[in-house]
């Protein structure tokens, strides 16, 4: 079992550079969204409400509450394409 914990890992972090990548949140505008996959951006707006949320909130997923963020971002974008993701979230993101 041990070997194959070992092993699981060792092919994991080889891997890993293949789909490594880093994404600078802070110069994402609105427009970029619409050419990012519904997977990234499901990804940047998870970060976001992580970020967003209080330091000692519960660690629960509420996807309600996503796809109800999702939507005043999706809108503020619209209408403000230049603004940066931060400043969009700064807007229409709540606890």
């Amino acid at each position: 079992m041990r070997k194959l914990a070992i092993s699981a890992i060792t092919l994991g972090l080889l891997c890993a550079p293949a789909y490594a990548q880093k994404m600078d949140v802070s110069v994402i505008k609105c427009r970029d969204m619409a050419t990012h996959s519904a997977d990234k951006n499901a990804l940047i707006l998870m970060w976001l409400q992580g970020y967003y949320s209080d330091e000692d909130a519960s660690p629960i997923i509420d996807f309600d509450k996503m796809l109800r963020d999702e939507k005043k971002l999706v809108e503020y974008c619209e209408k403000n394409p230049d603004h940066s993701i931060i400043t969009a979230a700064d807007e229409v993101l709540d606890d």
